[in-house]
């Protein structure tokens, strides 16, 4: 598995390093870093808290889905990330700017744009007026994770892939 990986960090690298240039920019850098922490729960939080004032009691089943699903997801990237261990890519690339300190020490997959991806999807179906802002905000989200030097591309594809997956099936379960 280890040429593999090794064989996409190369191929990856460069592209990595010119979105990664973006950081070098202090407002760029402050700005994703600040979205990419607003990303670790507290935006889905608010967005839940929205959900209950906008429907009610209601609203609670759904919340209830998306804190089930949410814990899925995080049970499914940690697996994933502790059996395929990818460095991430400022460890692989002593040029690349680690614009934030990471969550913990592996890139693949992208746990943030899998919550980002799933959250926005599912937040979606329950109150469609909310999909302008979450719809951009799981952007910037998996945005953030390559420009601070975080993630490689084909880890927030792969990320984004599994939050739609994850949401398809919790939006057939549910």
């Amino acid at each position: 598995m280890y040429p593999v990986i090794n064989y996409f960090n190369d191929i990856e690298g460069e592209l990595c390093l010119a979105i990664n240039k973006l950081s070098h920019r202090l407002w760029i850098r402050h700005f994703f870093s600040t979205v990419s922490r607003l990303g670790d729960g507290g935006f889905w939080a608010a967005m839940a808290v929205l959900l209950i004032i906008l429907q009610g009691p209601r609203a609670l089943l759904p919340v209830l889905q998306m804190a089930i699903t949410g814990a899925a997801g995080v049970y499914l990237y940690k697996r994933m990330k502790n059996r395929l261990v990818r460095e991430r890519p400022f460890i692989n690339h002593s040029e690349i700017l680690c614009g934030t300190a990471p969550l913990d020490r592996y890139s693949f997959p992208s746990g943030h744009t899998l919550h980002a991806t799933c959250f926005a999807i599912l937040l979606s179906q329950f109150e469609p007026a909310l999909t302008p802002v979450t719809s951009v905000f799981a952007l910037l989200v998996a945005a953030s994770r390559v420009i601070l030097g975080l993630h490689y591309p084909s880890d927030v594809v792969v990320g984004a892939a599994m939050g739609v997956a994850l949401a398809s099936v919790s939006l057939v379960i549910f």
